[in-house]
């Protein structure tokens, strides 16, 4: 009898588990986390899905290797950004305000903690070395840009689209060399640029 309650109450724990429609979420968010705390090199099956919670056959039931889940993972935090970036252009109604809004992005959107700054130049590196990441860091490029030709010409538009980029990196690993007026001076500059 107590074998038996044993087995059945294992075998409601096993369905209970089994039932996880957010398992593949949350996988997703650990390895991010991972990739914040230990960069891409430490990031493995194994220590993904303790992060996670998850038991090991967890990560290939839900990926194919390694390399799907990174990529779902940085497109994941592409995504996310892509969103912010719009939900901070969706504020502005003219050249001036899209000027604004860009330089509260690059103060405060973009890596403002640690986890993004991390996360975020490691996609940059990996994509760097492997062409296989690439498509998200150009799908992100190109949203970037889609945001700020609703205000500006395609060329002025990329050029600020880099300057978000190289703004955002020096505010974030060159101490307080830009303050808020050199950022706005920068964008403004570029934005109206004859």
């Amino acid at each position: 009898m107590y074998r038996a309650t044993m087995e059945s109450e294992a075998r409601m724990g096993e369905s209970s588990r089994r039932f996880d429609p957010d398992r593949k979420s949350r996988i997703i968010d650990a390895c991010l986390a991972v990739i914040a705390e230990r960069g891409v090199a430490g990031a493995s099956h194994r220590v993904i899905a303790a992060a996670a919670d998850v038991p090991l056959g967890s990560m290939t039931y839900h990926f194919d290797g390694l390399h799907d889940l990174l990529h779902q993972a940085f497109d994941r935090y592409a995504q996310q950004c892509i969103d912010r970036f719009h939900e901070r252009m969706a504020q502005a109604r003219d050249v001036d305000e899209a000027c604004e809004q860009i330089a509260r992005h690059v103060e405060g959107d973009l890596l403002a903690t640690r986890h993004d700054l991390i996360v975020n130049l490691e996609l940059y590196t990996l994509a760097a070395r492997d062409p296989a990441y690439r498509d998200i860091s150009n799908r992100w490029m190109a949203a970037s840009r889609r945001e700020l030709e609703r205000f500006f010409d395609p060329p002025t538009a990329a050029m600020l689209d880099a300057l978000i980029e190289g703004l955002t990196l020096h505010r974030a690993l060159g101490g307080d060399s830009l303050d808020p007026k050199n950022i706005r001076e920068s964008i403004r500059r570029t934005a109206h640029m004859p």
